[in-house]
C-alpha cells in the first residue's frame, strides 16, 4: 500500500472537498465536511480494504492523514 492510495481512498469517502485538498498533511478533523459519519467512514474503509483492527480511540489520536496511514502501515507489518 502507498499513501498516494490510502489518501485517494480516503478522499472518496468525501463529497464536497476537492480532492486537491487530500496530502500526507491534511489536518482531516478541520475539514468543513469531516463528521462523525466521516469517522465511521475512514474505519469501515480501513477494515474492508486492509482488514486489520482500527478503532475510534485510534482516530481520536491522528491529526493527519500521515498519522492514519502510519497505524496502518504498522499493523500490516510494513511500517
Amino acid at each position: 500500500m502507498s499513501i498516494e492510495l490510502f489518501i485517494s481512498q480516503f478522499a472518496e469517502q468525501f463529497d464536497e472537498t476537492d480532492p486537491t485538498e487530500f496530502t500526507p498533511h491534511t489536518e482531516f478533523k478541520r475539514l468543513n465536511e469531516w463528521s462523525s459519519m466521516h469517522a465511521l467512514l475512514i474505519i469501515a474503509l480501513i477494515d474492508a480494504e486492509y482488514n486489520i483492527p482500527f478503532t475510534g480511540e485510534d482516530l481520536q489520536t491522528c491529526t493527519t492523514i500521515a498519522d492514519i496511514y502510519q497505524i496502518i502501515s504498522r499493523r500490516m507489518g510494513s511500517g
